[in-house]
């Protein structure tokens, strides 16, 4: 319980940037994640997870993996945010565009962006992560930087560092 109160609004941004801003999905994808590690706790791994932070980034990389590959067709995606919760930033054009260009990444590349370089993994941690390799996360890291940097334009490219 304290775990889960403790890492929510952590779990719920990183959720946020990987869903392009759907809060909803990203919702319910950190109550699957707290789900998963309630499970696991309850079978005495949490015992033997060295990182329960870090361990949970990755159950909620593999829920979002895992729930892009299962997407049923009855489900719309939205081109504009949904009202409601926002992700805080000091300027809401600059932090929505950020958002429409993860958005048009596909789901694995950003996810690498989103470990890579909002949680600050190293490549390993990241492959770990996905359940890649190393050198797969490092391809897919170059492709989605010079996909975002082409998206953002050269107004918004400084945002996009290697």
């Amino acid at each position: 319980m304290e775990f889960a109160a403790a890492r929510t609004g952590h779990l719920l941004r990183s959720a946020c940037l990987l869903t392009s801003g759907d809060v909803h999905l990203a919702e319910d994808l950190v109550q699957e994640t707290l789900r998963r590690m309630y499970v696991a706790w309850g079978r005495r791994l949490g015992r033997r997870i060295d990182n329960p932070a870090a361990y949970a980034q990755t159950v909620l990389v593999r829920a979002f993996l895992t729930h892009r590959g299962r997407r049923s067709s009855d489900e719309v995606v939205l081109s504009e945010l949904p009202d409601g919760q926002a992700l805080p930033a000091c300027d809401p054009d600059t932090r929505l565009a950020l958002l429409h260009a993860l958005a048009q990444l596909p789901p694995k590349d950003r996810a690498v962006v989103v470990l890579r370089y909002w949680e600050d993994r190293s490549v390993e941690e990241t492959a770990h992560a996905m359940n890649t390799s190393a050198a797969a996360v490092r391809t897919r890291s170059t492709r989605a930087l010079a996909r975002l940097r082409a998206l953002l334009g050269p107004s918004l490219a400084e945002f996009v560092s290697a």
